[in-house]
Protein backbone atom coordinates (compact mmCIF):
# COMPACT_ATOMS: atom_id res chain seq x y z
CA UNK A 1 0.00 0.00 0.00
CA UNK A 2 1.46 3.40 -0.93
CA UNK A 3 1.54 6.32 1.49
CA UNK A 4 -1.29 8.28 -0.16
CA UNK A 5 -3.70 5.35 0.04
CA UNK A 6 -2.68 4.74 3.65
CA UNK A 7 -3.17 8.40 4.57
CA UNK A 8 -6.58 8.46 2.94
CA UNK A 9 -7.94 5.14 4.23
CA UNK A 10 -6.39 4.78 7.70
CA UNK A 11 -5.70 8.37 8.75
CA UNK A 12 -8.74 10.20 7.32
CA UNK A 13 -6.76 12.72 5.28
CA UNK A 14 -9.14 14.26 2.74
CA UNK A 15 -8.50 14.15 -0.98
CA UNK A 16 -8.49 17.97 -1.02
CA UNK A 17 -5.66 18.11 1.54
CA UNK A 18 -3.74 15.42 -0.35
CA UNK A 19 -4.03 17.40 -3.56
CA UNK A 20 -2.76 20.55 -1.85
CA UNK A 21 0.14 18.65 -0.27
CA UNK A 22 1.07 17.03 -3.59
CA UNK A 23 1.01 20.40 -5.33
CA UNK A 24 3.27 21.90 -2.68
CA UNK A 25 5.59 18.89 -2.85
CA UNK A 26 6.03 19.38 -6.60
CA UNK A 27 6.94 23.04 -6.09
CA UNK A 28 9.18 22.83 -3.03
CA UNK A 29 9.97 19.12 -2.51
CA UNK A 30 9.68 17.74 1.01
CA UNK A 31 7.99 14.64 2.42
CA UNK A 32 4.26 14.28 1.94
CA UNK A 33 3.45 13.39 5.55
CA UNK A 34 5.55 16.29 6.89
CA UNK A 35 3.80 18.73 4.56
CA UNK A 36 0.42 17.49 5.79
CA UNK A 37 1.53 18.00 9.42
CA UNK A 38 2.60 21.58 8.65
CA UNK A 39 -0.75 22.17 6.94
CA UNK A 40 -2.55 20.97 10.08
CA UNK A 41 -4.26 18.18 8.12
CA UNK A 42 -2.40 15.40 9.96
CA UNK A 43 -1.50 15.19 13.64
CA UNK A 44 2.20 14.76 14.39
CA UNK A 45 1.23 12.17 17.02
CA UNK A 46 0.01 9.83 14.26
CA UNK A 47 3.31 9.74 12.36
CA UNK A 48 4.76 6.77 14.33
CA UNK A 49 1.65 4.70 13.55
CA UNK A 50 1.83 5.78 9.91
CA UNK A 51 5.44 4.59 9.65
CA UNK A 52 4.61 1.31 11.38
CA UNK A 53 1.90 0.52 8.84
CA UNK A 54 3.81 1.86 5.86
CA UNK A 55 7.06 -0.02 6.56
CA UNK A 56 5.63 -2.95 8.56
CA UNK A 57 7.81 -2.12 11.57
CA UNK A 58 6.97 -2.64 15.27
CA UNK A 59 6.35 0.23 17.71
CA UNK A 60 8.64 0.38 20.75
CA UNK A 61 6.68 -0.27 23.95
CA UNK A 62 7.66 2.17 26.71
CA UNK A 63 6.70 -0.39 29.38
CA UNK A 64 9.36 -2.77 28.05
CA UNK A 65 12.08 -0.18 28.78
CA UNK A 66 11.55 -0.04 32.54
CA UNK A 67 14.39 -2.49 33.21
CA UNK A 68 16.35 -1.43 30.11
CA UNK A 69 19.97 -0.27 30.13
CA UNK A 70 21.58 1.50 27.18
CA UNK A 71 23.98 -0.84 25.33
CA UNK A 72 27.56 0.28 24.69
CA UNK A 73 27.87 1.59 21.13
CA UNK A 74 31.32 0.93 19.60
CA UNK A 75 30.51 1.19 15.92
CA UNK A 76 32.17 3.57 13.43
CA UNK A 77 29.11 5.80 13.00
CA UNK A 78 29.27 8.52 15.68
CA UNK A 79 26.68 7.98 18.41
CA UNK A 80 26.23 11.76 18.83
CA UNK A 81 25.26 12.08 15.15
CA UNK A 82 22.68 9.30 15.51
CA UNK A 83 21.19 10.82 18.67
CA UNK A 84 20.91 14.22 16.95
CA UNK A 85 18.63 12.53 14.40
CA UNK A 86 16.66 10.61 17.09
CA UNK A 87 18.20 7.23 16.22
CA UNK A 88 18.80 5.37 19.50
CA UNK A 89 20.62 2.00 19.82
CA UNK A 90 18.19 -0.15 21.77
CA UNK A 91 19.51 -3.72 21.89
CA UNK A 92 22.63 -5.55 20.70
CA UNK A 93 21.89 -9.22 20.05
CA UNK A 94 25.14 -10.95 19.07
CA UNK A 95 26.21 -8.18 16.74
CA UNK A 96 22.71 -7.38 15.42
CA UNK A 97 21.55 -3.93 16.50
CA UNK A 98 17.93 -3.06 17.12
CA UNK A 99 17.72 0.71 16.66
CA UNK A 100 14.75 2.79 17.80
CA UNK A 101 13.96 5.64 15.43
CA UNK A 102 11.42 8.42 15.25
CA UNK A 103 11.93 8.99 11.53
CA UNK A 104 12.75 5.74 9.69
CA UNK A 105 12.87 7.61 6.37
CA UNK A 106 16.07 9.43 7.40
CA UNK A 107 18.26 7.76 4.80
CA UNK A 108 21.39 9.73 5.75
CA UNK A 109 21.98 7.71 8.95
CA UNK A 110 20.72 4.53 7.32
CA UNK A 111 23.21 4.82 4.47
CA UNK A 112 26.09 5.35 6.91
CA UNK A 113 25.14 2.25 8.88
CA UNK A 114 24.96 0.24 5.66
CA UNK A 115 28.28 1.69 4.41
CA UNK A 116 30.06 0.38 7.51
CA UNK A 117 28.17 -2.93 7.16
CA UNK A 118 26.50 -2.62 10.53
CA UNK A 119 23.77 -5.25 10.90
CA UNK A 120 20.63 -3.54 12.14
CA UNK A 121 16.85 -3.49 12.15
CA UNK A 122 14.48 -0.67 13.10
CA UNK A 123 11.64 -0.12 15.54
CA UNK A 124 9.46 2.99 15.60
CA UNK A 125 9.27 5.52 18.47
CA UNK A 126 6.41 7.71 19.52
CA UNK A 127 7.15 11.12 21.10
CA UNK A 128 6.88 9.89 24.70
CA UNK A 129 9.28 6.97 24.23
CA UNK A 130 11.63 9.16 22.21
CA UNK A 131 11.79 11.60 25.13
CA UNK A 132 12.57 8.72 27.51
CA UNK A 133 15.45 7.53 25.34
CA UNK A 134 16.70 11.07 24.78
CA UNK A 135 17.23 11.42 28.53
CA UNK A 136 19.52 8.38 28.52
CA UNK A 137 21.55 9.45 25.52
CA UNK A 138 21.86 13.16 26.26
CA UNK A 139 25.59 13.80 26.85
CA UNK A 140 26.50 15.12 30.28
CA UNK A 141 28.79 17.75 28.77
CA UNK A 142 25.77 19.42 27.18
CA UNK A 143 24.94 21.12 30.48
CA UNK A 144 25.87 24.80 30.39
CA UNK A 145 26.82 26.88 33.42
CA UNK A 146 23.96 28.79 35.01
CA UNK A 147 25.89 32.05 35.29
CA UNK A 148 26.15 34.80 32.70
CA UNK A 149 26.67 33.42 29.20
CA UNK A 150 29.56 34.14 26.88
CA UNK A 151 28.95 34.43 23.13
CA UNK A 152 30.24 30.89 22.59
CA UNK A 153 28.02 29.53 25.37
CA UNK A 154 25.00 31.33 23.93
CA UNK A 155 25.67 29.78 20.53
CA UNK A 156 26.02 26.38 22.18
CA UNK A 157 22.67 26.87 23.91
CA UNK A 158 21.06 27.69 20.58
CA UNK A 159 22.53 24.48 19.17
CA UNK A 160 21.20 22.45 22.09
CA UNK A 161 17.77 24.04 21.69
CA UNK A 162 17.51 22.91 18.07
CA UNK A 163 18.89 19.39 18.49
CA UNK A 164 16.50 16.51 17.99
CA UNK A 165 16.43 15.20 21.62
CA UNK A 166 15.38 18.62 22.94
CA UNK A 167 12.86 19.25 20.15
CA UNK A 168 11.32 15.78 20.45
CA UNK A 169 11.12 15.89 24.23
CA UNK A 170 9.41 19.30 24.28
CA UNK A 171 7.00 18.28 21.51
CA UNK A 172 6.19 15.13 23.48
CA UNK A 173 5.45 17.13 26.65
CA UNK A 174 3.22 19.61 24.80
CA UNK A 175 1.36 16.79 23.07
CA UNK A 176 0.85 14.98 26.35
CA UNK A 177 -0.41 18.18 28.04
CA UNK A 178 -2.93 18.87 25.29
CA UNK A 179 -4.13 15.28 25.27
CA UNK A 180 -4.66 15.43 29.05
CA UNK A 181 -6.65 18.67 28.72
CA UNK A 182 -4.12 20.65 30.79
CA UNK A 183 -4.54 24.41 31.04
CA UNK A 184 -0.92 24.98 32.09
CA UNK A 185 2.41 23.17 32.08
CA UNK A 186 4.96 24.00 34.78
CA UNK A 187 8.69 23.26 34.31
CA UNK A 188 10.58 23.78 37.57
CA UNK A 189 14.04 23.04 39.02
CA UNK A 190 13.35 20.69 41.91
CA UNK A 191 15.79 18.66 44.05
CA UNK A 192 18.45 18.48 41.31
CA UNK A 193 15.81 17.38 38.80
CA UNK A 194 13.55 19.15 36.33
CA UNK A 195 9.98 18.66 37.50
CA UNK A 196 7.15 18.71 34.95
CA UNK A 197 3.64 19.36 36.25
CA UNK A 198 0.32 19.82 34.45
CA UNK A 199 -2.62 21.81 35.81
CA UNK A 200 -5.69 19.74 34.97
CA UNK A 201 -9.12 20.98 36.07
CA UNK A 202 -7.40 23.54 38.30
CA UNK A 203 -5.20 21.06 40.18
CA UNK A 204 -1.46 20.58 39.61
CA UNK A 205 -0.34 17.01 38.96
CA UNK A 206 3.23 15.68 38.87
CA UNK A 207 3.88 14.19 35.44
CA UNK A 208 7.58 13.59 35.03
CA UNK A 209 11.02 14.17 36.56
CA UNK A 210 13.64 14.97 33.91
CA UNK A 211 17.40 15.04 34.48
CA UNK A 212 18.70 18.47 35.48
CA UNK A 213 20.86 18.55 32.33
CA UNK A 214 17.68 18.94 30.24
CA UNK A 215 16.78 22.18 32.01
CA UNK A 216 18.80 24.63 29.93
CA UNK A 217 18.17 23.03 26.51
CA UNK A 218 14.38 22.98 27.07
CA UNK A 219 14.30 26.48 28.58
CA UNK A 220 16.40 27.77 25.69
CA UNK A 221 14.11 26.20 23.10
CA UNK A 222 11.03 27.73 24.73
CA UNK A 223 12.71 31.14 24.82
CA UNK A 224 13.59 30.93 21.13
CA UNK A 225 10.06 29.83 20.17
CA UNK A 226 8.38 32.51 22.29
CA UNK A 227 10.65 35.39 21.27
CA UNK A 228 12.46 35.84 24.59
CA UNK A 229 16.13 36.70 25.14
CA UNK A 230 17.91 33.36 25.36
CA UNK A 231 20.85 34.84 27.31
CA UNK A 232 18.73 36.62 29.94
CA UNK A 233 18.27 34.54 33.09
CA UNK A 234 18.32 37.22 35.79
CA UNK A 235 14.93 38.87 35.26
CA UNK A 236 11.40 37.64 34.42
CA UNK A 237 10.38 37.37 30.78
CA UNK A 238 7.11 36.75 28.93
CA UNK A 239 6.52 35.44 25.44
CA UNK A 240 3.99 33.84 23.15
CA UNK A 241 4.00 30.82 20.82
CA UNK A 242 1.37 30.29 18.11
CA UNK A 243 0.80 26.70 17.04
CA UNK A 244 -1.49 24.60 14.89
CA UNK A 245 -1.90 20.92 15.64
CA UNK A 246 -4.34 18.68 13.76
CA UNK A 247 -6.23 21.69 12.35
CA UNK A 248 -6.67 23.24 15.83
CA UNK A 249 -5.11 26.64 16.42
CA UNK A 250 -3.95 27.66 19.86
CA UNK A 251 -1.60 30.08 21.60
CA UNK A 252 0.88 29.28 24.34
CA UNK A 253 1.68 32.09 26.78
CA UNK A 254 5.15 31.47 28.22
CA UNK A 255 6.43 33.01 31.45
CA UNK A 256 10.01 32.60 32.73
CA UNK A 257 10.82 33.50 36.34
CA UNK A 258 14.31 33.33 37.92
CA UNK A 259 14.29 31.12 41.03
CA UNK A 260 17.00 29.94 43.38
CA UNK A 261 18.11 26.94 41.28
CA UNK A 262 17.51 28.32 37.78
CA UNK A 263 14.31 29.37 36.03
CA UNK A 264 10.72 28.30 36.55
CA UNK A 265 8.82 28.30 33.28
CA UNK A 266 5.04 28.17 32.97
CA UNK A 267 3.26 27.55 29.68
CA UNK A 268 -0.43 28.46 29.52
CA UNK A 269 -2.40 26.82 26.72
CA UNK A 270 -5.10 28.98 25.13
CA UNK A 271 -7.16 26.81 22.80
CA UNK A 272 -9.19 29.09 20.59
CA UNK A 273 -11.90 26.53 19.83
CA UNK A 274 -11.94 24.75 23.17
CA UNK A 275 -14.14 27.11 25.19
CA UNK A 276 -17.83 27.62 24.57
CA UNK A 277 -19.14 30.89 25.98
CA UNK A 278 -22.57 29.53 26.84
CA UNK A 279 -24.55 29.98 30.07
CA UNK A 280 -25.28 26.24 30.08
CA UNK A 281 -21.55 25.45 30.18
CA UNK A 282 -21.01 27.62 33.29
CA UNK A 283 -23.35 25.35 35.22
CA UNK A 284 -25.15 28.12 37.10
CA UNK A 285 -28.07 27.02 39.23
CA UNK A 286 -31.45 28.13 37.90
CA UNK A 287 -32.21 30.81 40.50
CA UNK A 288 -28.81 32.52 40.18
CA UNK A 289 -28.89 32.30 36.40
CA UNK A 290 -32.28 34.07 36.35
CA UNK A 291 -30.94 36.88 38.54
CA UNK A 292 -27.86 37.37 36.34
CA UNK A 293 -29.94 37.36 33.16
CA UNK A 294 -32.10 40.10 34.67
CA UNK A 295 -28.94 42.17 35.29
CA UNK A 296 -27.76 41.62 31.71
CA UNK A 297 -30.96 43.21 30.41
CA UNK A 298 -30.16 46.52 32.09
CA UNK A 299 -28.67 49.28 29.95
CA UNK A 300 -26.40 50.85 32.58
CA UNK A 301 -24.59 49.85 35.74
CA UNK A 302 -21.57 47.88 36.89
CA UNK A 303 -21.55 44.08 37.16
CA UNK A 304 -18.52 42.89 39.11
CA UNK A 305 -16.98 39.43 39.32
CA UNK A 306 -14.73 38.60 42.25
CA UNK A 307 -12.44 35.73 43.04
CA UNK A 308 -8.79 34.67 43.04
CA UNK A 309 -6.67 34.11 39.93
CA UNK A 310 -7.84 31.03 38.04
CA UNK A 311 -11.41 31.11 39.32
CA UNK A 312 -12.92 31.52 35.85
CA UNK A 313 -13.81 35.22 36.08
CA UNK A 314 -12.73 36.03 32.51
CA UNK A 315 -14.60 33.05 31.08
CA UNK A 316 -17.77 34.13 32.91
CA UNK A 317 -17.37 37.71 31.67
CA UNK A 318 -16.93 36.49 28.08
CA UNK A 319 -20.04 34.34 28.51
CA UNK A 320 -22.08 37.32 29.74
CA UNK A 321 -20.82 39.47 26.84
CA UNK A 322 -21.59 36.71 24.36
CA UNK A 323 -25.18 36.46 25.61
CA UNK A 324 -25.85 40.17 24.86
CA UNK A 325 -23.66 40.43 21.76
CA UNK A 326 -25.68 41.40 18.69
CA UNK A 327 -25.57 43.88 15.83
CA UNK A 328 -27.45 46.55 17.85
CA UNK A 329 -24.82 46.73 20.60
CA UNK A 330 -21.26 48.07 20.48
CA UNK A 331 -19.02 46.20 22.92
CA UNK A 332 -15.42 47.22 23.71
CA UNK A 333 -13.15 45.28 26.05
CA UNK A 334 -9.89 46.37 27.66
CA UNK A 335 -7.78 43.35 28.65
CA UNK A 336 -4.30 42.37 29.78
CA UNK A 337 -3.80 40.20 27.84
CA UNK A 338 -6.48 39.53 25.21
CA UNK A 339 -6.73 35.77 25.60
CA UNK A 340 -9.58 34.77 23.29
CA UNK A 341 -11.12 36.54 20.31
CA UNK A 342 -14.85 37.20 20.54
CA UNK A 343 -16.61 37.63 17.22
CA UNK A 344 -18.14 41.08 16.79
CA UNK A 345 -16.44 42.53 19.88
CA UNK A 346 -13.77 45.26 19.81
CA UNK A 347 -11.00 43.93 22.05
CA UNK A 348 -8.16 46.20 23.16
CA UNK A 349 -4.81 45.07 24.57
CA UNK A 350 -3.32 47.03 27.50
CA UNK A 351 0.31 48.06 26.93
CA UNK A 352 1.62 49.42 30.21
CA UNK A 353 5.17 49.83 28.90
CA UNK A 354 4.03 52.72 26.67
CA UNK A 355 1.69 54.24 29.24
CA UNK A 356 -1.47 52.66 27.81
CA UNK A 357 -2.76 51.13 31.05
CA UNK A 358 -6.33 50.41 32.18
CA UNK A 359 -7.08 53.99 33.21
CA UNK A 360 -5.67 55.51 29.99
CA UNK A 361 -7.42 52.88 27.89
CA UNK A 362 -10.73 53.42 29.64
CA UNK A 363 -10.57 57.17 29.03
CA UNK A 364 -10.15 56.44 25.31
CA UNK A 365 -12.85 53.79 25.21
CA UNK A 366 -15.61 56.03 26.55
CA UNK A 367 -14.98 58.40 23.60
CA UNK A 368 -15.77 55.52 21.20
CA UNK A 369 -19.50 55.61 22.05
CA UNK A 370 -19.77 52.01 23.34
CA UNK A 371 -22.93 50.50 24.81
CA UNK A 372 -21.05 47.89 26.83
CA UNK A 373 -17.55 48.07 28.32
CA UNK A 374 -15.57 45.19 29.77
CA UNK A 375 -12.48 45.91 31.90
CA UNK A 376 -10.19 42.99 32.61
CA UNK A 377 -9.58 44.22 36.15
CA UNK A 378 -10.02 47.30 38.35
CA UNK A 379 -6.53 47.84 39.78
CA UNK A 380 -6.33 51.48 40.83
CA UNK A 381 -8.32 54.49 41.99
CA UNK A 382 -8.53 56.19 38.60
CA UNK A 383 -9.80 53.08 36.81
CA UNK A 384 -12.40 52.55 39.55
CA UNK A 385 -13.64 56.14 39.35
CA UNK A 386 -13.90 56.16 35.54
CA UNK A 387 -15.65 52.77 35.53
CA UNK A 388 -18.29 53.97 38.01
CA UNK A 389 -18.78 57.26 36.18
CA UNK A 390 -19.15 55.39 32.86
CA UNK A 391 -21.99 53.38 34.35
CA UNK A 392 -23.70 56.58 35.49
CA UNK A 393 -23.51 58.02 31.96
CA UNK A 394 -25.41 55.14 30.38
CA UNK A 395 -22.89 52.31 29.89
CA UNK A 396 -23.16 48.72 31.05
CA UNK A 397 -19.76 47.95 32.57
CA UNK A 398 -18.31 44.53 33.41
CA UNK A 399 -15.14 44.09 35.43
CA UNK A 400 -13.33 42.04 38.08
CA UNK A 401 -11.72 42.64 41.45
CA UNK A 402 -9.73 40.27 43.65
CA UNK A 403 -11.74 39.59 46.83
CA UNK A 404 -12.81 36.47 48.70
CA UNK A 405 -16.56 37.07 48.58
CA UNK A 406 -19.11 39.33 46.92
CA UNK A 407 -19.66 41.85 49.72
CA UNK A 408 -15.91 42.51 50.13
CA UNK A 409 -15.84 44.03 46.63
CA UNK A 410 -17.16 47.28 48.15
CA UNK A 411 -14.40 47.30 50.77
CA UNK A 412 -11.75 46.65 48.12
CA UNK A 413 -12.96 49.45 45.85
CA UNK A 414 -13.11 51.93 48.73
CA UNK A 415 -9.54 50.92 49.67
CA UNK A 416 -8.56 51.74 46.08
CA UNK A 417 -10.01 55.23 46.51
CA UNK A 418 -13.48 54.95 44.96
CA UNK A 419 -16.07 57.12 46.66
CA UNK A 420 -18.94 55.41 48.48
CA UNK A 421 -21.70 57.44 46.81
CA UNK A 422 -20.35 56.45 43.37
CA UNK A 423 -20.38 52.76 44.29
CA UNK A 424 -23.93 52.99 45.61
CA UNK A 425 -25.10 54.70 42.45
CA UNK A 426 -23.27 52.53 39.93
CA UNK A 427 -23.00 48.89 41.06
CA UNK A 428 -25.83 46.62 39.91
CA UNK A 429 -24.58 43.30 41.28
CA UNK A 430 -21.49 41.49 42.52
CA UNK A 431 -20.82 37.84 41.74
CA UNK A 432 -18.16 35.87 43.63
CA UNK A 433 -16.99 32.73 41.88
CA UNK A 434 -14.88 29.62 42.34
CA UNK A 435 -14.38 26.62 40.06
CA UNK A 436 -14.99 23.13 41.43
CA UNK A 437 -14.16 19.93 39.61
CA UNK A 438 -17.12 17.94 38.36
CA UNK A 439 -17.42 14.29 39.29
CA UNK A 440 -16.71 11.87 36.47
CA UNK A 441 -20.10 10.54 35.41
CA UNK A 442 -18.58 7.18 34.46
CA UNK A 443 -17.18 6.22 37.87
CA UNK A 444 -18.74 8.41 40.61
CA UNK A 445 -20.13 6.24 43.41
CA UNK A 446 -22.70 6.93 46.17
CA UNK A 447 -21.13 8.42 49.30
CA UNK A 448 -20.41 5.60 51.80
CA UNK A 449 -21.22 7.84 54.79
CA UNK A 450 -23.90 10.09 53.33
CA UNK A 451 -25.91 10.19 56.58
CA UNK A 452 -22.90 11.34 58.61
CA UNK A 453 -22.02 14.07 56.09
CA UNK A 454 -25.64 15.29 55.92
CA UNK A 455 -25.74 15.62 59.69
CA UNK A 456 -22.27 17.23 59.96
CA UNK A 457 -22.99 19.97 57.45
CA UNK A 458 -26.76 20.27 58.18
CA UNK A 459 -27.64 19.62 54.56
CA UNK A 460 -31.30 18.74 55.17
CA UNK A 461 -32.25 22.39 55.80
CA UNK A 462 -30.37 23.55 52.67
CA UNK A 463 -32.00 20.79 50.60
CA UNK A 464 -35.46 21.95 51.69
CA UNK A 465 -34.58 25.56 50.90
CA UNK A 466 -33.35 24.57 47.42
CA UNK A 467 -36.13 22.04 46.81
CA UNK A 468 -33.82 19.14 45.92
CA UNK A 469 -33.21 15.59 47.08
CA UNK A 470 -29.79 14.83 48.56
CA UNK A 471 -27.72 12.60 46.27
CA UNK A 472 -24.11 12.68 47.51
CA UNK A 473 -21.38 10.97 45.51
CA UNK A 474 -17.61 10.48 45.82
CA UNK A 475 -14.89 10.20 43.15
CA UNK A 476 -13.55 6.77 42.22
CA UNK A 477 -11.31 7.09 39.15
CA UNK A 478 -11.37 5.37 35.76
CA UNK A 479 -9.80 5.58 32.31
CA UNK A 480 -12.29 8.30 31.29
CA UNK A 481 -11.01 10.76 33.94
CA UNK A 482 -7.36 9.73 34.01
CA UNK A 483 -8.12 7.99 37.33
CA UNK A 484 -8.71 11.29 39.13
CA UNK A 485 -12.44 10.82 39.68
CA UNK A 486 -13.15 14.24 38.18
CA UNK A 487 -13.70 15.54 34.66
CA UNK A 488 -14.29 19.21 33.83
CA UNK A 489 -15.22 22.06 36.16
CA UNK A 490 -18.32 23.95 37.20
CA UNK A 491 -18.85 27.41 38.69
CA UNK A 492 -19.73 27.82 42.37
CA UNK A 493 -21.28 31.25 42.75
CA UNK A 494 -22.30 33.74 45.44
CA UNK A 495 -24.65 36.43 44.13
CA UNK A 496 -25.30 39.83 45.71
CA UNK A 497 -28.00 42.11 44.22
CA UNK A 498 -27.05 45.70 45.05
CA UNK A 499 -30.54 47.09 45.57
CA UNK A 500 -31.75 49.94 47.76
CA UNK A 501 -31.37 47.95 50.98
CA UNK A 502 -27.72 47.18 50.27
CA UNK A 503 -27.05 50.76 49.14
CA UNK A 504 -28.39 52.14 52.43
CA UNK A 505 -25.93 50.10 54.49
CA UNK A 506 -22.82 52.07 55.58
CA UNK A 507 -19.74 50.77 53.74
CA UNK A 508 -17.60 50.48 56.86
CA UNK A 509 -15.66 47.52 58.26
CA UNK A 510 -18.93 45.84 59.32
CA UNK A 511 -20.47 46.01 55.83
CA UNK A 512 -19.36 42.57 54.54
CA UNK A 513 -20.90 40.80 57.56
CA UNK A 514 -24.14 42.79 57.46
CA UNK A 515 -24.45 42.38 53.67
CA UNK A 516 -24.00 38.60 53.97
CA UNK A 517 -26.72 38.45 56.62
CA UNK A 518 -29.01 40.55 54.40
CA UNK A 519 -28.38 38.26 51.41
CA UNK A 520 -29.03 35.18 53.54
CA UNK A 521 -32.35 36.63 54.71
CA UNK A 522 -33.36 36.96 51.05
CA UNK A 523 -32.59 33.29 50.44
CA UNK A 524 -29.35 33.84 48.54
CA UNK A 525 -26.67 31.18 49.05
CA UNK A 526 -23.05 31.95 49.89
CA UNK A 527 -20.17 30.21 48.11
CA UNK A 528 -20.06 27.25 50.46
CA UNK A 529 -23.83 26.73 50.33
CA UNK A 530 -23.90 26.92 46.52
CA UNK A 531 -21.11 24.34 46.52
CA UNK A 532 -23.09 22.10 48.86
CA UNK A 533 -26.09 22.51 46.53
CA UNK A 534 -23.97 21.29 43.59
CA UNK A 535 -22.77 18.36 45.73
CA UNK A 536 -26.32 17.45 46.80
CA UNK A 537 -27.44 17.11 43.18
CA UNK A 538 -24.41 14.90 42.41
CA UNK A 539 -22.45 17.33 40.24
CA UNK A 540 -19.39 17.53 42.51
CA UNK A 541 -18.27 16.11 45.84
CA UNK A 542 -18.40 17.54 49.35
CA UNK A 543 -14.60 17.20 49.59
CA UNK A 544 -14.10 19.26 46.42
CA UNK A 545 -16.47 21.98 47.66
CA UNK A 546 -14.56 22.24 50.93
CA UNK A 547 -11.29 22.44 48.99
CA UNK A 548 -12.32 25.44 46.89
CA UNK A 549 -14.85 27.23 49.12
CA UNK A 550 -14.44 25.89 52.65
Amino acid sequence: MNIETLLSQDFAVSSVDLEKANAYQKRANGRLEKILVNMGALSEETLPHLYCKLLQLPLVNLESLKEWNAPEWQEKVALSKMVEQSWYPLINEEGHWVIAVQDPLNFDIQQQLEFYQIDFSLQILDDETSGFLANHYQDADQQVADNELSTDEEERLKELATEAPTVNLLNSLIGKALKAGASDMHLEPYQEKYRIRFRIDGVLQDIEMLPAKMRLPIASRLKILSGMDIAEKRKPQDGKIEMKIASEEFDIRVSALPVNDGESIVMRFLRKEAIKYDMDVLGLSGDIRNLIEEDLKTTAGVILLTGPTGSGKTTSLYTFLNSINNSDVKIITLEDPVEYQLEGVNQVQVQSEIGFDFSAGLRSIVRQDPDVIMLGEIRDSETAQIAMQSALTGHLVFSTVHTNDAASAYTRLIDLGAEEFLLNAAITSVIAQRLARKLCQHCAAPHPDAAGVIEKYQLNDLAKQCGVDINLHVPQGCEHCNHSGYSGRIAIVEYLRCDDEIKKLPKDKHFPLVARETAKARGYRNLLEDGFYKAMIGTTSIEEVLRVAG
